[in-house]
């Protein structure tokens, strides 16, 4: 992708790259329909086996989520082929280039996995302090089922919930399928076609989060229509859901655009899944709790640009701050 900018004052100076070369031209508004189409056939294609094809409903829960996973794959590989296509990706000739553009890279994998744990970990600071509260006093309390008597025995009862987990359809889906396919379509494909309509990188993180928190809304109709929910009870629970996806959306697509690499939104997202909402405040930690949450964030924002830092992620960067090389950040 080879993008130029004419005016010198411009702070988003798009940089030729013989790693990226690719002479695209792809206009704004493609880049946003183009984005808002994948938005909506990835939820739409999720009804499409019922709706469309008029297939009999799952006769169980797990088939109906296995077969949520097919669509969802389905609908993943359609977006990358429609981003290859209107990025002209097929003029690549090295294949570790096009697979380098969607983020999917082998090379600085340990920072990639490690940096980005450690900064979405600190935003669970209460949460921590609340569930290692819980545990000291399942265990004062001497509770076996809260809490473990040795070594072997916590070793046992990990062991026991990996094989739980393993096996349990819907561990799939949160901590998988959902994580991977979700930043494969909304990070991966949608972030390099914004970039190459022209628009900068801040209006991207601003931006991109609108697509992912809109493909939830189908929450919504779930709720109020199959599982009867009153209008207003389904819609503050949709409304608190989709305010932490736009925000959880502008931290992935800031990892995205600053490592380069899918992996690092992915492990945020997994992350995310497993712990929950963050515990902000929790009445039987004294206040200890929302102290360590209030310095989770401060550690946060006090790490996150030197964590995140291009030259951890990236041998070669051109002077630029983005894996794309053009990136205004410094």
């Amino acid at each position: 992708m080879v993008l130029s900018s004419s005016s010198a004052m411009d702070p988003y100076v798009f940089d030729p790259s013989p790693a990226v070369a690719l002479a695209v031209s792809v206009s704004g508004g493609v880049a946003v329909a183009a984005c808002a189409s994948m938005a909506f056939f990835y939820v739409a294609t999720l009804y499409s086996p019922t709706v469309i094809f008029r297939l009999p409903p799952p006769a169980s829960l797990d088939s109906f989520i296995i077969r949520r996973f097919a669509c969802a794959a389905v609908s993943s590989v359609a977006s990358v082929v429609a981003c290859g296509f209107l990025l002209g990706l097929g003029r690549l000739d090295d294949f570790s280039s096009v697979l380098g553009v969607f983020g999917v890279r082998i090379d600085h994998l340990c920072q990639a996995v490690f940096f980005p744990l450690l900064l979405t970990s600190l935003l669970y600071g209460g949460s921590f302090v609340s569930k290692t509260w819980k545990l000291i006093a399942s265990r004062k309390e001497g509770s076996r089922e809260n809490s473990c008597s040795g070594f072997d025995m916590c070793v046992l009862r990990c062991m026991d919930w990996i094989t739980a987990y393993a096996r349990n359809v819907m561990a799939w889906r949160n901590y998988v399928v959902a994580p991977f396919t979700e930043e494969l379509v909304f990070r991966a494909c949608m972030i390099p076609l914004l970039l190459c309509g022209g628009f900068g990188t801040s209006s991207i993180i601003f931006l991109s989060p609108v697509f992912f928190s809109l493909a939830h809304l189908n929450h919504f109709l779930e709720l109020y229509y199959q599982r009867r929910y009153r209008f207003t009870k389904a819609f503050l629970i949709v409304g608190l859901q989709l305010g932490y996806t736009v925000i959880f959306g502008w931290f992935a697509s800031f990892l995205f655009i600053r490592t380069g690499n899918l992996i690092s939104p992915i492990v945020a997202h997994v992350f995310c899944n497993v712990m929950g909402l963050p515990v902000l405040s929790c009445p039987r930690t004294k206040g200890l709790a929302t102290l360590a949450a209030a310095a989770g964030v401060l550690c946060f924002l006090w790490l996150l640009f030197p964590a995140t830092s291009p030259y951890l992620y990236n041998d070669l960067r051109d002077g630029c701050s983005c894996w794309h090389r053009y990136c205004s950040w410094s």
